[in-house]
């Protein structure tokens, strides 16, 4: 059993009851349809709330109708949602856990049917540069938007929401009344800090008179807001004491904007690196305090809790990543914990206009509960996999967890495959993480691991197996150009290995996510790094939310960052380059190829015919990411 005595304590969090110390944050999911529930959020929330989860914070849930298709947001705005969030949380709670409903508003707001929607703010400050400024909002449109927020809560407990989370962070248009960045204006809603919080405490007061006192309030606040001119955390101290006056019963820390120029929740962001910030504001009130960002451990959520910093810990993507996360910890099963591994890929698509529903790069199921359901096998077979990535050791998972025979033969003496490489740069030892975790569960599942293993098709077909999955992975892609092949070429992937000696300066052909990875990687060695790109910018295969941090640390650690620069011919002395009619010169002593990767899919195409069932997954399939290595692994063992 597990000795996480903190974390699975109960608190009283006003008048709400908590099982234990962890609270899912809150997320938009992007499953919505027309800012209603659906099905697929149900399934997906009832699956962490049968997790073990204390409490479940639905994101996002807008009081004011916004008629931009698409969004895939949720509404709270009118009386016709109450009987569908009623049902939302009887799941819920049948599953075992309470929910909040967090009530937001970001920029956009609406004055009402057939009005435009329009970015709108305290004052027309521009926080983000090359976007036009906000229209200042009204003293009566204020005054409607508090309406409209605690016509939303009264929906809130109406629908059988445990508690209800006002949205007060991240740059929100409640956040941007608070900051004297963003509120310049003159009037009641302005100027001193009291005046500046008016618009919250209005909300909180009218709310209260439409739940009942006895109802539970819950702000998520950001501690310090990491832009020039905003709140800091001594700021942060003095509302969040505003806000336990006003009768808040619990504080929801996070840090920054969505603007801030800092990583905020990325892998390069050590564990728990906002803790303070939490531990900070708990210092000055009498209130639940949460602690959130890069927590996804629950020996590291025990520490924060015995430590004193804080009340209660968020978590989110931790339990996008492993819904049953608290199960397991309070059963002592930390090596049955898949933990996030902060690659930012449910992220991605919230950043887009429009944006794409949430998916996990490391559980394919995450928004697919009900399509990927794992059931015990009709008959039992005997699996050979064939290749120990991602997509193999998936494979071999979910095949064992669903009774099959499985064996697994790796040609390396370790198993990984480009998982052991892609940990090597900074700021990216996450990805071990996910490698240690698929270690120990083939030896749990029984899986029969076998490594340097020499795999020839005829020593496939004399294992007499019933299926064989190949994931024999990719291998680097070659320019066909003068010079590739003298002593001073190398393949990033060599670079990363440690199986070639690297001169002063180096130059990179290929700036992709490898090229830059492994730009940094040298780069912290001090080396002298140029990329070279074909293409218009650097780092075009890079998620919006990750890359501005990469090209903001190329820069830092003094990469020279070359674009539409075709290579036509390396020496031992450099690279040469044409940029439209002009041919440059890059002076190097090694060179680097990052120009993509090829499947390795050889014995593939030799096992067709051969074998009763054959398939082919991952790169040897086609070159990508963890999710789509993890996933196929996931799709071809449920189905055999």
């Amino acid at each position: 059993m597990s000795h996480l005595q903190r974390l699975f304590q109960p608190i009283k969090v006003g008048e709400t009851e908590l099982k234990n110390r962890i609270v899912m944050l809150p997320v938009t999911t992007g499953y919505a349809t027309d800012d209603r529930i659906t099905d697929r959020i149900k399934r997906f929330f009832a699956e962490r709330a049968r997790g073990g989860v204390g409490l479940i914070i639905l994101g996002g849930l807008v009081p004011t109708h916004l008629p931009i298709p698409n969004t895939r947001r949720l509404g709270i705005y009118d009386d016709r949602f109450i009987p569908e969030l009623h049902e939302f949380t009887s799941i819920i709670h049948t599953c075992g856990a309470k929910v909040a409903a967090q009530v937001s508003l970001l920029h956009e707001w609406s004055k009402g049917k057939g009005a435009p929607v329009e970015r709108v703010a305290p004052s027309a400050v521009v926080t983000h540069p090359g976007t036009p400024p906000p229209r200042a909002l009204s003293v009566a449109e204020i005054q409607q938007i508090v309406d409209e927020y605690s016509e939303g809560i009264r929906r809130s407990r109406e629908a059988g929401f445990d508690a209800v989370e006002v949205h007060v962070g991240v740059g929100s248009i409640l956040n941007q009344f608070i900051s004297p960045l963003t509120n310049k204006r003159t009037d009641p809603y302005g100027g001193s800090l009291e005046n500046r919080m008016r618009i919250i405490l209005e909300i909180l007061d009218n709310s209260r008179k439409k739940t009942g006192q006895d109802y539970t309030f819950m702000c998520r606040m950001s501690a310090d807001e990491f832009m020039d001119d905003g709140h800091t955390l001594e700021d942060s101290k003095i509302v969040a004491r505003m806000l336990e006056a006003a009768g808040v019963n619990c504080l929801n820390v996070q840090a920054g904007w969505h603007e801030s120029s800092i990583p905020l929740v990325q892998m390069c962001v050590p564990r728990g690196a906002f803790v303070y910030l939490a531990e900070a504001i708990k210092k000055v009130v009498n209130i639940p305090v949460i602690a959130a960002y890069r927590i996804n451990d629950p020996i590291l959520a025990e520490q924060i809790l015995k430590e004193g910093k804080a009340d209660l810990v968020g978590m989110c993507r931790a339990l996008i990543a492993d819904p049953d996360l608290p199960n397991k910890a309070k059963n002592g099963q930390y090596d049955d914990i898949c933990r996030c591994i902060a690659c930012c890929r449910c992220l991605a698509g919230s950043l887009v206009p429009n944006g794409t529903p949430v998916e996990c790069s490391v559980n394919a199921r995450a928004g697919r509960e009900a399509e990927y359901s794992i059931e015990a096998a009709n008959k039992r077979k005997n699996v050979l996999i064939i290749g120990g990535g991602p997509a193999g050791m998936e494979a071999a998972r979910i095949a064992a967890l669903r009774g099959h025979q499985v064996s697994l033969w790796e040609k390396n003496r370790g198993l990984g495959g480009q998982l052991l490489l892609a940990s090597v740069p900074p700021d990216k030892g996450e990805i071990n993480t996910l490698r240690e975790y698929f270690i120990k569960q083939m030896d749990k599942m029984g899986v029969q691991v076998k490594l340097g293993v020499n795999v020839t098709t005829e020593a496939v077909v004399e294992s007499h197996a019933d299926v064989v999955i190949v994931a024999t992975g990719a291998v680097p892609r070659v320019i066909d150009i003068p010079g590739v092949k003298g002593n001073n070429v190398v393949t990033a992937l060599e670079v990363l290995a440690g199986r070639k000696e690297i001169s002063e300066r180096v130059i990179i052909v290929g700036g992709g996510m490898v090229g830059c990875e492994t730009a940094l990687f040298l780069a912290k060695q001090s080396r002298q790094v140029t990329i070279l790109e074909m293409l218009d910018r650097v780092g075009y295969d890079l998620e919006r939310v990750n890359r501005w941090v990469i090209m903001s640390k190329l820069r830092q650690t003094g990469v020279k960052m070359e674009t539409r620069a075709k290579v036509v011919e390396i020496t031992n002395k450099g690279v040469r380059a044409v940029r439209g009619e002009v041919v440059d010169f890059f002076q190097g002593d090694t060179v680097v190829l990052a120009v993509g990767m090829r499947p390795n899919n050889e014995l593939a195409r030799e096992l067709r015919g051969k074998v009763a069932e054959l398939h082919v997954i991952g790169d040897c399939s086609e070159p990508r990411r963890i999710a789509e290595a993890i996933k196929e692994g996931f799709c071809v063992a449920r189905e055999i």
